[in-house]
């Protein structure tokens, strides 16, 4: 096992069998790269930190009561693929809905769900326009900025839900503009994986 491995199944507690479904992950998303843009092909060296890390760490900051979850424009399984993954090892029984309007995207999504035998659902359908999930958490990594994704997030987000929401350098900046437009509580979390980047957990989203 290689450092990264080491420290991620360190950091995040998880168990061998976790373990290698995350390693069957890694391969698969190194197969299917080589035919479709799942991610940028120069970040597969830091594949762990940048990605898996990058995921896991949103589980944590999500109530513990939360049994319901989507992931907005899933793109290669990040957060939505790894969290569902992380989750079923622990029994915490979350229902995981992954939306993903590309279809070759949302075929690696369905592979994956199969090959690690992970209970999650992907929709191959655009957010704006597929049925309502009503999910106790949503989340979406490097989709849109603030005050476009909180339009997506409001669709797709049970009443009294919240959004995970990993945000670069820029998260303050897109915080402002959004506040022109929306009314919503904020907690903002530094992010493991750069100091310039944190997670906002969202909640009482409401058109101004």
């Amino acid at each position: 096992m290689n450092d990264f491995r080491a420290e991620f199944a360190q950091h995040f507690d998880v168990s061998r069998e976790t373990l290698e479904k995350l390693e069957l992950y890694e391969a698969l998303l190194r197969k299917w790269t080589k035919r479709i843009n799942l991610v940028a092909p120069g970040t597969l060296d830091a594949l762990w930190q940048r990605h898996f890390t990058d995921s896991a760490q949103i589980l944590r900051l999500a109530a513990a009561s939360a049994s319901s979850w989507a992931d907005l424009g899933s793109g290669g399984g990040f957060p939505g693929a790894i969290i569902a993954i992380l989750a079923s090892s622990t029994g915490q029984g979350i229902q995981m809905t992954l939306i993903e309007s590309d279809q070759r995207k949302a075929a690696f999504l369905r592979a994956v769900a199969r090959e690690t035998k992970t209970p999650f659902s992907v929709i191959a359908e655009r957010i704006e326009t597929s049925e309502p999930v009503g999910a106790d958490v949503v989340t979406a990594r490097a989709l849109a900025p603030l005050d476009t994704l909180l339009g997506y997030v409001v669709r797709h987000v049970a009443a009294n839900g919240t959004a995970l929401l990993p945000k670069g350098a820029n998260a303050v900046s897109e915080l402002e503009k959004a506040r022109k437009t929306w009314s919503f509580t904020c907690e903002s979390t530094q992010s493991m994986t750069d100091p310039q980047a944190a997670i906002l957990k969202i909640g009482e989203i409401q058109r101004v």
